[in-house]
């Protein structure tokens, strides 16, 4: 069914079904060949955004192959990877440490079912009109929090518990400085060098260069200084925490359906980090849908995209899993590798799958530093940093926006964060535009039939949008009304809003009061819908709304 056949509300309609018409033994090829490629790669990933969340690292496992599975069944991108994301490290850690596990499963839930919604009411489109600066402004913030979130585990230090908010976490951090522990340190140092290295390195080789180089770049540096540091912390016994000293290794099973026990009371106050999360799956989901827009033949279905996270975000947290979305760096490799479908991301979901239920005792062999470090990177790479470096380029508001909402993720919350920098950037933007309207005065040089007549006839052209932050343009008027007639040419309003219908309504009445006949032009599109719809145009005679200026300074001038 067409997406427009379905009124105000979205069809549902899986990517998946569009791409199975024409899909050759060649397309699952290549799905194959890149889904277990970005399943290497989610496999540290999953493991370290869990436990850096405060969870244990099956809840990334489990978050990767089922909303994974999900997000590609039923999503609206062809190529879209979804799971664990850094971006939830910071509000699912906050969600713990204040609500505890059960309330963190309630709320994931929650939040799903607030995305399908987005998504069935059509609201995809809307997250687009998120100001760039909030944006590079979290995403900026929460890669600084994720890199401080893994200094714990970086140095080796011995600490029970990280405290979420800022500064408790930097007085904890300072206070255990003196535990560092060389060897999880040079461990952490070594991965992150490594998956830099090899990162930037590797697609710059080729086969002249360096042997079976083509080979190479398909591994990941992140399995690569994984399965190195795991080694060495195997064979060695060194004296760093691992997966297997920590959580006890991880489960080689499928998960449970868990409920939890939670209190109807207390849901009330989860409505505030559901929405969080959903806004941030929303937008992160549909930013990472964007950028795999240009690796496919065509467009991804944002309303879709969203109904898909929903209902993989409220059955995951169920089956021990953690908020997902879509994730940027496993959607382009899935996307480099080869994939030109959906089934693409449901092999990487099984593959995930087959690890887990195979290799699972290898696990509790993962030093937690190494892990750290592969992090480090990750949130690096998250950050757009040049954007600090080019903001001599933009103008005061932009710079205080983007800095606002970097500060108070970092520092407050990232809640308070995006409520703010939606603010500024409204106020912002109201202030562009209202500067941007204005009325000129129409001369006599201009209209020869003004000659002369200055005290008795006055005409003015109104430009840009006439709303309720440029109303003052009309309320001016009022002051200095000819003797006759006062003509308004509306042509060049390209918006007026029921503030400036109700300003216009009152000049009407102020114009009638003292004996002026208030004359409008050139009403078109918007603004004469609005008039008409207001009320406006019931309040002034026909022979006052006239089609252009010429006609209405010709009935100003020839009535009595």
């Amino acid at each position: 069914m067409p997406a427009d056949s379905a009124g105000p509300l979205a069809a549902f309609r899986p990517k998946l079904l569009d791409t199975l018409p024409g899909y050759t033994r060649a397309h699952l090829a290549r799905d194959l060949g890149a889904g277990l490629t970005v399943g290497v790669v989610a496999l540290p990933l999953a493991m370290a955004f869990a436990i850096a969340s405060g969870l244990k690292p099956e809840a990334g496992l489990f978050t990767a192959i089922i909303a994974g599975f999900l997000i590609s069944a039923l999503g609206g991108s062809r190529v879209q990877i979804g799971g664990p994301a850094g971006a939830f490290i910071v509000i699912v850690y906050g969600i713990l440490e204040r609500y505890g596990p059960a309330n963190l499963i309630i709320a994931t839930a929650m939040s799903g079912v607030l995305l399908f919604l987005m998504g069935l009411f059509r609201l995809g489109a809307l997250i687009r009109f998120i100001p760039i600066a909030v944006v590079i402004g979290f995403t900026n913030g929460i890669a600084v929090l994720i890199m401080l979130s893994q200094v714990k585990d970086f140095l080796g230090l011995t600490l029970d518990k990280v405290p979420a908010s800022f500064f408790a976490q930097l007085h904890a951090l300072g206070g255990a400085l003196h535990t560092v522990n060389p060897t999880a340190l040079a461990l952490a140092l070594g991965s992150l060098i490594l998956v830099a290295v090899w990162q930037r390195l590797m697609p710059r080789l080729g086969p002249e260069k360096l042997p079976f180089s083509g080979k190479l770049t398909v591994v990941p540096g992140t399995i690569v200084a994984l399965a190195l540091a795991t080694l060495l912390s195997w064979a060695l016994a060194l004296p760093v925490e691992t997966i297997g000293s920590k959580f006890g290794g991880i489960p080689a099973a499928l998960p449970a359906f868990v409920w939890p026990a939670f209190s109807w009371s207390t849901v009330q106050f989860l409505l505030m980090p559901a929405l969080t999360l959903a806004l941030l799956g929303a937008i992160e989901s549909l930013l990472c849908a964007r950028i795999a827009d240009g690796y496919t033949p065509d467009r991804h279905n944002p309303n879709q995209e969203l109904m898909a996270q929903g209902v993989a975000n409220f059955v995951t947290p169920f089956f021990g899993g953690m908020p997902a979305t879509g994730t940027i760096a496993r959607t382009v490799t899935n996307a480099k590798s080869g994939a030109v479908s959906p089934v693409a991301g449901i092999v990487h979901a099984l593959t995930l799958l087959v690890v887990v239920l195979v290799a699972a005792p290898l696990a509790q062999h993962i030093p937690l530093a190494a892990l750290a470090g592969i992090l480090v990177y990750v949130a690096w790479n998250m950050g757009e940093w040049r954007e600090f470096v080019q903001l001599r380029q933009y103008r005061l508001p932009y710079r205080l926006t983007l800095l606002a909402v970097f500060g108070l993720t970092v520092i407050v919350d990232l809640t308070v964060a995006v409520e703010v920098g939606l603010i500024a950037a409204g106020l912002t933007f109201i202030y562009r535009i209202s500067s941007l309207s204005r009325a000129e005065p129409v001369g006599a040089s201009d209209q020869p039939v003004l000659a002369g007549r200055a005290a008795e006839v006055q005409a003015w052209r109104l430009y840009g949008a006439l709303f309720f932050g440029a109303v003052k343009l009309v309320e001016n008027l009022e002051h200095h009304l000819p003797a006759r007639a006062l003509v308004l040419d509306l042509k060049n309003l390209i918006y007026i809003d029921s503030s400036g219908a109700d300003t216009l309504r009152d000049l009407a009445r102020s114009c009638e009061r003292q004996g002026v006949r208030l004359i409008l032009c050139g009403l078109t599109h918007q603004p004469l819908d609005i008039a008409r719809r207001s009320g406006l145009l019931d309040t002034l005679p026909p022979a006052q709304v006239c089609p252009d200026l010429a006609a209405g300074l010709a009935a100003a001038v020839s009535a009595p």
